[in-house]
């Protein structure tokens, strides 16, 4: 009998079609779409797709959390600083609706991940079979997209949408719920083809000239023009399309909490921060101006207070790459749809080059009004407990404005947004438009994954601590360097300043008790350190942020504190309260 050729042979192996299982086309699709990080944790429905995974350790990095919230949160802290799309596993039933807070986090602040769960067989579906949840009905309403994989031929395809999705236009969540039937058939692997469209969905809108064209002409017959920005900037890479607008118009700019960090702190033509805790200045002459231009942000309620009273004076020019964000609360005069690091270049190439000196400097004398009745005293106080701010004023000295600071929610959050300088872009990483207590631990580890280069600062609440501690087994396993800051006030803090405000000082389940922090952190392993008094707190801080490896200082800060300024809830940005 006649054998074939040695190099026939190898042609035909060659070109013969490999099999694979769905759960192996998943990790390939991964790989393919530049996948380097994987926040996750295994169970049932999952473990084909984790079995799979061992034979992939060389070429993706699983890092196994404490719980998936603690996973979607990494994740969504790995894309925030590293501007990459982060991918979390988790299985069916509670693994999956363990993941839905995060998703709904995501979903409002913009936030690009890849879900991947677990699901019973698909012959199980709807029969209420152990670990059974409908995913996709209970997911739907918090992500950008959703899909069901029954056949492990979808797999590619799906793949490659989701992450289309993903990152494209407003990015967003997007779960894939794969059964395991699906995760253990197997398919002829094919080429792999990344999506580049989905039929009926424009991610970035068509770009009006004349729309810009009308905006021009608004900021360059303004005398009191202001800018507001927000994430979209960062979103959209557009830091130096920014910088070169305001800098040619000279128009004094304010930021939301997520577009902290697209231009430094300290920038002569940043004025501060926007909102219910944000720069006296900021909100009351949002009243004042004559143009406002909003870039990448949505018109929250916590920027713009009462609406019937917000802005009511200025004509609006609206910046963003969702449609929909644009008249949904404030009304446009001239509304700018596109990516602004395609429509910010062709705004500042038809807006004329000025300097508002007056009008900025009224920025600056409501600023020293700040200074002289809230800041100077939070920031450097002489007598009594430590403050907030001192501690971020502090930090600052450390950080030189480099690090990424990682805030949870609440009183902290805001002094932190307030105080901590940032030089570079996506160094401001917090829980904006959800308020989720509890996302600042796992987020910091996923921020520290995102930029391995950077120094990470998670500072956080000793309410919002207590939510999601069990991440410290994450840190103790992976012994990567974060240092956690924990401002103790032993309340939960921003409620119980509104009890005291606007309760009549109705202190009711407020008082919150907490374990010993530091010999928590000693039994994971970590070194940490608490801090009462005022001549220790320098010498800590210096220690905490010289020291290899992760460290967890506790500092006891004054515990009625409130954070001032403030806009009451009901209230115009104009109605600010200095004290």
């Amino acid at each position: 009998m006649d054998t074939l050729p040695q190099q026939t042979i190898k042609t035909l192996e060659a070109t013969a079609v490999k099999q694979v299982t769905g759960s192996e086309a998943l990790l390939e699709a991964l790989v393919c779409e530049g996948v380097e990080t994987i926040f996750g944790y295994p169970g049932g429905a999952i473990m084909p797709i984790y079995d799979a995974l061992y034979d992939y350790q060389d070429r993706l990095q699983h890092i196994l959390v404490r719980h998936e919230q603690g996973g979607i949160h990494a994740g969504q802290g790995y894309a925030r600083t590293s501007g990459k799309v982060g991918v979390v596993f988790a299985t069916s039933g509670p693994g999956a609706t363990n993941l839905v807070t995060g998703l709904a986090d995501a979903q409002i602040d913009s936030t690009p991940l890849v879900v991947v769960t677990g699901q019973v067989y698909a012959h199980l579906l709807g029969t209420d079979s152990f670990q059974e949840t409908d995913v996709i009905n209970i997911t739907t309403p918090v992500t950008k997209w959703n899909y069901q994989v029954t056949d492990a031929s979808e797999i590619h395809e799906v793949v490659a949408k989701a992450f289309y999705v993903a990152k494209s236009g407003r990015p967003g969540p997007v779960l894939i719920d794969i059964t395991k039937n699906a995760q253990i058939q197997k398919i002829d692997l094919a080429a792999y083809c990344p999506c580049t469209h989905v039929r009926s969905y424009r991610p970035s809108p068509i770009i009006r000239m004349e729309y810009i064209e009308q905006a021009a002409s608004l900021i360059n017959e303004a005398k009191k023009p202001f800018v507001l920005f927000g994430q979209g900037v960062l979103l959209g890479n557009a830091e130096q399309e920014f910088k070169a607008f305001i800098e040619k118009t000279g128009i004094p700019a304010a930021w939301t909490i997520l577009g902290a960090g697209a231009i430094p702190t300290g920038h002569p033509l940043n004025v501060g921060m926007l909102g219910m805790h944000g720069n006296y200045a900021t909100n009351v002459l949002t009243n004042e101006c004559d143009v406002l231009i909003a870039i990448g942000m949505r018109f929250d309620d916590r920027v713009t207070g009462r609406l019937d009273k917000y802005a009511r004076q200025a004509k609006v020019i609206h910046l963003d790459i969702d449609p929909s964000e644009i008249n949904k609360n404030v009304e446009a005069a001239v509304p700018v749809w596109g990516d602004c690091k395609e429509t910010l270049p062709l705004l500042t190439q038809m807006s004329e080059q000025k300097s508002h000196v007056a009008w900025l400097q009224k920025f600056r004398d409501y600023e020293r009004k700040e200074v002289e009745t809230v800041i100077f005293d939070e920031l450097n106080p002489k007598d009594g407990e430590i403050t907030m701010g001192e501690v971020v004023h502090r930090l600052n000295k450390l950080t030189k404005g480099e690090a990424v600071i990682v805030t949870d929610v609440g009183q902290h959050q805001m002094v932190a947004c307030r105080y901590a300088t940032l030089n570079q872009t996506r160094s401001n990483i917090t829980s904006g438009g959800l308020g989720t207590m509890g996302f600042a631990l796992p987020a910091a580890i996923g921020a520290k994954f995102g930029t391995p280069h950077r120094p990470v600062v998670a500072i956080i609440g000793d309410g919002g601590f207590q939510m999601t501690l069990q991440e410290l087994g994450t840190i103790m396993h992976t012994k990567i360097d974060i240092k956690i800051l924990i401002l103790n006030n032993q309340y939960l803090g921003m409620v119980r300043q509104w009890q005291e405000m606007f309760n009549e000082k109705r202190y009711s389940f407020v008082d919150i008790s907490s374990p010993d922090f530091v010999k928590l952190a000693d039994s994971y392993g970590i070194a940490g350190r608490s801090v009462r008094e005022r001549k220790d707190l320098p010498a800590a801080l210096e220690e905490m942020y010289a020291h290899k490896g992760s460290f967890l200082l506790e500092v006891m800060v004054l515990k009625e504190s409130k954070v001032f300024p403030m806009v009451p809830q009901g209230a115009s940005v104009s109605e600010i309260r200095l004290k």
